[in-house]
């Protein structure tokens, strides 16, 4: 059920990569970021204005969409591309990490994750089966598998069970998807394995005889910190199948992303320039700064004066200080527009260097930049 779903790889500059997932909403450009519309929305944004910032795809998330509004009702109403009026591509997750980090009550067993609701502590099971049910009433171009997804430090003998759990839920997810799945929709699988480089091979050698459209790198950015999270994409993504996209979910900062880009990554998703904008944390071409702090108070500078971004070009850091302080809506909307815009601009920057063959020099730019170590 993968027609009219495909990955092509235009340039590489050392593992560093740049092409084009073709699906039947449309292309994404790669490396690319998703931003995530978590119930639906990317919070504080119009649909247009995300589309207006480079984004080709938005994340949505199957735990909190099954609980509300429900799949079904999403589905009744057209599915969730004419829902949240985004007729672009979008990828869902499979719910599985909220429901370990959320719920009340869970219990995991070989079915599936038993669970209450955070909402309402209304009760529910969820499976392979009904994780890929749910992904498909909602009507996503790229569905993940359910999997497990542990915490890092964890002994190896635990990690080794759980990888495993994960890849018989992704033969589970599989065969639910080539029964439920529309044309052109893709089912990604997740390799796992904590930090352990034989887990990560073991999981990612029997996912690939399974043999997915598109591969992701899940259980990292749970708190392992950078040059670990690196270390393990070093020893995973060279064996990564090379004509599939690699999509590493959760991450991240900006300097994650580079690094990552510069591993071999394809994809990415992360709530902080969103959820750091509400809290008044801008990223730029200088690394982050709190517009919240008084030395803003005087500044009549934008942001970014050279954007195409109205949020990063038009309005002062002194009025967006102003905004902040005064607990108006119009703060997190202008900052998190700016966020979401300077995100695209880090990967058509990327995309770019890595045409040009020019990468390196790319990544020597961001670091004298930024002042970020990328390892």
């Amino acid at each position: 059920m993968i027609d009219n779903f495909s990955f092509d790889c235009a340039a590489a500059d050392g593992p560093a990569r740049t092409g084009v997932i073709k699906t039947p909403r449309g292309e994404i450009k790669t490396p690319a970021f998703m931003p995530v519309g978590t119930a639906g929305a990317v919070k504080a944004m119009f649909p247009e204005d995300v589309r207006a910032t480079g984004a080709d795809i938005v994340l949505g998330n199957t735990y909190h969409l099954m609980l509300r509004p429900g799949a079904e009702r999403v589905a009744s109403l057209g599915g969730l591309h004419s829902f949240m009026n985004w007729p672009h591509p979008i990828l869902t997750d499979s719910g599985g990490f909220q429901v370990m980090s959320l719920s009340k009550l869970r219990k995991l067993t070989e079915k599936g994750v038993s669970f209450q609701s955070h909402i309402d502590g209304s009760k529910h099971m969820l499976t392979p089966e009904r994780s890929i049910e749910v992904q498909c009433l909602l009507g996503a171009d790229i569905q993940m598998q359910l999997d497990e997804c542990p915490a890092i430090p964890i002994a190896h003998e635990d990690a080794r069970e759980s990888m495993l759990l994960s890849v018989r839920w992704a033969q589970r997810s599989k065969d639910a998807f080539e029964k439920l799945a529309k044309p052109g929709q893709a089912l990604f699988g997740i390799v796992q394995g904590a930090n352990y480089e034989d887990l990560r091979r073991e999981s990612l050698d029997k996912l690939l005889e399974i043999d997915f459209p598109g591969y992701s790198v899940g259980g990292l950015a749970v708190g392992e910190g950078r040059e670990e999270m690196f270390r393990v994409l070093e020893f995973t993504t060279p064996h990564m199948d090379a004509g599939k996209p690699r999509y590493l979910m959760g991450v991240g900062k900006p300097a994650d992303i580079v690094g990552a880009v510069a591993r071999g990554i394809d994809m990415f998703d992360c709530v902080l320039p969103t959820r750091s904008a509400r809290h008044g944390q801008a990223w730029t071409n200088a690394g982050p700064v709190n517009i919240k702090n008084a030395q803003f108070a005087d500044d009549p500078e934008p942001l970014d004066p050279s954007s195409d971004c109205p949020a990063s070009r038009d309005y002062s850091k002194a009025y967006l200080h102003h905004l902040f302080r005064a607990g108006e809506y119009l703060a997190p909307m202008l900052l998190t527009w700016h966020n979401l815009q300077y995100y695209q601009g880090l990967m058509a920057g990327m995309r770019d260097a890595i045409a040009a063959g020019r990468f390196g020099a790319f990544v020597e730019d961001f670091k004298r930049a930024t002042g970020e170590e990328i390892v």
